[in-house]
This record gives structure tokens, sequence and C-alpha cells, in this order.
């Protein structure tokens, strides 16, 4: 995926140069986040783009392998009504004050549903997708203001950080079903927010700069980095950038890095299930 430029050493890039520049240490909820009634428009129309792909695909279709490896298109549907009607169930616990994990059996109940689900003919699935994404989004509708700061188990965040999490796992795996949408369709503003959430991504040691078209740069560190020694920049287009840190493939070609000889290699995906 990279594009390999010109580099300059890294010494002679100092860290308060980007001083006043934006800073994400990831895996949280950042200055990027939007509002929450900006989200339930995100969430809605999230959901309702999920549902027409994945309502699409046949018997067949289903069946066949998608962007994910080893995870065929029924392992995706399967996984996003899991995480659905998860996200749902926190909310409805959080309503009472309550707590719940997002998965009955944590990560081993998770992967145990979508292995079950993933074989199920693709009307069922569509039927098991629609009913998480309604439940989900009707859980989210019914919401007061200060509803949204109710903590839930997941992330050991909050209702708001539930909404982020949905709105970005729609987005991704709609890409993931290899069916249609591509991640040059990610707004900016969810772009925004990954680049904060997947900060947690960025190896100790490194200071990651991102030059995104038409957006302010920023700065990603590692959360257990207190002093990076290394900077390298990216640059282009902002679902470009955002792809490459989500692990999926950039598909406008628009990256160019300096300080690195290429794209660094990140940590993997910051999961909020032990594993």
């Amino acid at each position: 995926m990279s594009e390999p430029t010109s580099v300059p050493s890294p010494a002679d890039r100092s860290n308060a140069a980007d001083s006043g520049l934006p800073h994400s240490a990831g895996a949280g909820a950042g200055s990027s986040e939007p509002d929450t009634s900006r989200l339930l428009e995100f969430l809605d129309q999230a959901a309702e783009d999920f549902h027409r792909h994945a309502a699409a695909l046949t018997d067949s279709e289903v069946r066949a392998p998608s962007l994910l490896p080893g995870w065929s298109r029924g392992h995706v549907l399967a996984h996003v009504a899991g995480v659905a009607h998860g996200m749902a169930r926190q909310l409805e616990y959080a309503a009472d004050g309550r707590r719940i994990e997002l998965y009955d059996g944590g990560a081993e109940g998770r992967n145990a549903a979508i292995e079950a689900d993933a074989v199920l003919p693709a009307e069922d699935l569509h039927t098991r997708v629609a009913a998480g994404l309604d439940r989900a989004r009707a859980a989210f509708h019914r919401l007061d203001d200060a509803a949204w700061n109710a903590p839930i188990s997941y992330r050991d965040g909050t209702v708001k950080t539930g909404g982020l999490a949905l709105w970005r796992e729609l987005a991704i795996h709609a890409v993931d079903l290899g069916s249609g949408p591509e991640p040059d369709g990610w707004s900016q503003e969810l772009c925004a927010h990954l680049f904060d959430f997947l900060a947690a991504r960025v190896p100790e040691g490194l200071r990651l700069r991102l030059e995104p078209a038409g957006m302010d740069p920023l700065v990603l560190t590692h959360p257990a980095s207190p002093a990076p020694f290394n900077t390298v920049t990216v640059r282009g287009i902002a679902s470009d950038i955002a792809a490459w840190l989500a692990g999926r493939t950039p598909t406008l070609g628009s990256l160019e890095v300096d300080g690195g000889g290429g794209l660094p290699e990140l940590l993997p995906w910051p999961s909020a299930l032990a594993r």
C-alpha cells in the first residue's frame, strides 16, 4: 500500500514544530467526535447503507469470501448483527443503571455466534441484520441528552462511546463485504473519528504526523509513548489515510510518506475484547 517518496532525515524534524497541532493517543473519544445529533444522523445513514447492501446479497454471494481474511460475507453479516444487538443491549441496561458485557460469553461467545450464523441462508442473515440494526437505532433514538453520558461496559465508556463504535463498525464492514462500498466514500467526519480512534495502532516510539487533504494536519502517538523519537509524515486524501490506519486498502492511490521510507507497520486493531 505504500508509495515511498524522498525521505528527509528524522533528525531534521522537531517535536516542537508540531506543538500546536491536534494530538491523539487513540482508542477513545477525542475532539474530533460529532455531537449527539450529528452522530444519530451518521448512525441512521450508516445503518441504512449497510442494510441496503446486505439485503442485495444472494445465497451464493453470502458464501463468497469477504475482504477480511478467513471470513465469508456471511461472517461479516453475522458479526454486524451481533454488534448491533450487543450495542442495543448496552443501552437498554444503561437506561436502568446497569452494565452488561457486549457479547454473552465474551470473545469466545462472540466467535461461536459468528461461526454458527455465518452459514445461515441469505434471507435469515438479512433478517438478523435488519432486526439488530432496528433494535440499535431505536435504542439510540430513545436517548435524552443526559443518557448519552451513561456508563456502559464496552471499553468502560459511555453510551456515546457505543454510538461511535457502531458507526465505524457499519462503515468499515460495509467495505469489507466487497460488494460495492469503498473507503473513498467515507466522510471527513468519519475519517477524523478514525484518526483519533486508531492512534492506538501507532507503534511506541513513533510520532505519526497526518496531512489529510482539505483537513487540518494532526499528530498521532501511542498512549504508552511518552517521548516519541521518530517522526513519519503521511499525506494524501483523508479516506486513503483512514483506510490504511484501519487496515483496509486505500482506493485512490494518494498516499505519500516522508521520514521512514514507506508506510510504517501498525499495531493490531485496538480490540475491546480480550483475546
